[in-house]
């Protein structure tokens, strides 16, 4: 069992499959099922779950492999249509060892950001796009920007489930799987974000968006994901989907505004900005 450690949780193979897991997030994070038998699987991860204590299992399995984990006792909370190559959705099952981890601190106002987030919602044909700051460039990032995009996080993120503070990481990522942009006044940093490709599958996620704290609430986050989406569909993919922070409402208006739909909610999920933090699921056919 090959093993990769990062200064959060771990990345492993897991009985043939993909997982995260560690006590950072609490949980195990079932990533990619490849050819594990979902049957061995259910009791596997339950088991390594109580044995380190954590309070939660997240599964994100293929609709095919869903019924082992359904019937031993996993709820669905979310799903992304066409997940798989466009053929077949994914669902984001979850297991609660803790009745504590179940309950959310701030349910009310995770609502209200979510209505308002929904009464933003435009369709395709609806989506505008304000031009770019004359004083911005829109800028793919190499292996000679890790250090400054390091550091342009640290400053953003109290807490990551990943650990993109670490220029290693990025560079990791960034050879592997992950494109990196960003948006530059001169040749000053003040936003980021990533495309994290599945080639196989045909989906990409949208994530690791920062944003200086004087540049937010002027569009930067929607210019890089309109750049984003631009540079995903000539790769072949077909599915686009991002996992925010439920909290914040910036965020997750940025989605809807660019035609965005709604998923489901992951409940305490993840260890960002401080403290476990439920997250919002929005996906978008290319």
């Amino acid at each position: 069992m090959s093993e990769i450690q990062n200064s959060q949780d771990t990345v492993e193979r897991f009985h043939g499959a993909l997982i995260q897991h560690g006590s950072f997030n609490d949980r195990i994070y079932l990533m990619k099922i490849n050819d594990a038998d979902p049957d061995e699987l259910v009791s596997s991860l339950l088991e390594k779950a109580q044995t380190n204590g954590y309070t939660k299992v997240l599964a994100k399995v293929p609709r095919s492999n869903s019924n082992a984990f359904l019937n031993a006792g996993y709820r669905k909370e979310a799903e992304i249509p066409g997940f798989y190559a466009g053929k077949e959705d994914a669902l984001f099952l979850c297991y609660y060892l803790s009745k504590n981890r179940i309950l959310e601190r701030n349910s009310a106002e995770i609502e209200k950001i979510y209505k308002l987030s929904k009464q933003k919602q435009v369709a395709r044909e609806s989506v505008i796009t304000q031009p770019l700051d004359v004083k911005l460039t829109m800028q793919n990032m190499s292996k000679d920007d890790v250090h400054r995009m390091a550091e342009l996080y640290s400053c953003i993120f109290p807490s990551y489930p990943f650990p993109i503070v670490d220029s290693n990481y990025l560079l990791e990522t960034m050879e592997s799987h992950v494109d990196y942009f960003g948006i530059e006044t001169g040749s000053k940093l003040v936003a980021l974000s990533s495309l994290e490709k599945d080639i196989k599958n045909k989906n990409a996620e949208m994530t690791d968006f920062a944003t200086l704290p004087e540049w937010q609430s002027r569009g930067v986050a929607k210019h890089l994901l309109v750049h984003m989406e631009e540079q995903a569909k000539p790769k072949g993919i077909l599915t686009a989907y991002t996992i925010a922070r439920a909290e914040s409402p910036g965020m997750n208006i940025v989605f809807t505004k660019n035609a965005y739909r709604y998923g489901g909610r992951l409940t305490n999920n993840t260890n960002i900005s401080g403290h476990i933090e439920s997250m919002n699921i929005w996906y978008k056919s290319l």
